[in-house]
């Protein structure tokens, strides 16, 4: 086996897009990065000011858009660069919401699929390993205390030049969590042969390397 494909699923801020990047970077695979998909819709919304809640409004808008990911982890919306603007709090809310509708899901899935094809690619999500790639030869699943995850989150924005509030991020992230886990299409799951990772309590490095060891094995 040349190339494997790998899905890494866990909840908000579990810090899943980092491990993949670096992940991907080592192995030189590519990573698609699906969250900031459902972000670019969340943001189309918010621009042309469509209700997130407006599940037929949001629809209508999927025909214009069009997401390309760049290296670099650069996020093309319709040929502007929205790495930066779709990270903000109430499109990341607005991404929750919209995740929820089905329609949205096809669209964005299909796409994640064709990515995927041939192998030697990593993507991170809430649903990677039951749904979008439910062949993928290793899924991981990564969690971390509520706790961990919003000081992961609050140091990134400050970083970041964001406004940030510790006691309001730890409320989101657990919004986030009941909204991701009850959702009635591809609610968050662990997948059945998916393999758990906390990160509570493990540097980026320590979390990077247990990776590389789950794919070596893969890799025989």
């Amino acid at each position: 086996m040349d190339k494997i494909s790998i899905a890494i699923d866990g909840p908000a801020a579990a810090g899943k897009s980092t491990i993949a990047k670096m992940v991907a970077n080592n192995l030189n695979y590519t990573y698609i990065d699906t969250g900031a998909m459902y972000r670019c819709v969340a943001y189309y919304a918010f621009i042309h000011q469509v209700d997130f809640h407006d599940e037929e409004g949001v629809c209508n808008l999927l025909k214009d858009i069009k997401i390309n990911m760049l290296p670099g982890g650069i996020i093309m919306l319709n040929n502007q660069d929205v790495s930066m603007a779709i990270r903000e709090n109430e499109v990341s809310m607005g991404a929750s919401i919209v995740s929820g509708y089905s329609r949205v899901r096809s669209f964005l899935v299909s796409q994640q699929r064709d990515m995927a094809k041939g192998g030697g690619v990593i993507l991170d999500g809430r649903d990677i390993g039951t749904v979008v790639l439910p062949d993928a030869e290793l899924k991981i699943y990564q969690v971390a205390s509520i706790e961990c995850r919003a000081i992961r989150r609050h140091k990134e924005n400050l970083e970041r030049g964001i406004d940030s509030d510790l006691e309001e991020i730890k409320k989101e992230i657990a919004e986030r969590d009941h909204a991701d886990m009850t959702r009635e299409i591809s609610p968050l799951k662990k997948a059945d042969d998916a393999i758990e990772i906390d990160t509570s309590d493990m540097s980026l490095d320590e979390v990077v390397a247990t990776v590389m060891d789950l794919v070596s094995q893969k890799l025989g």
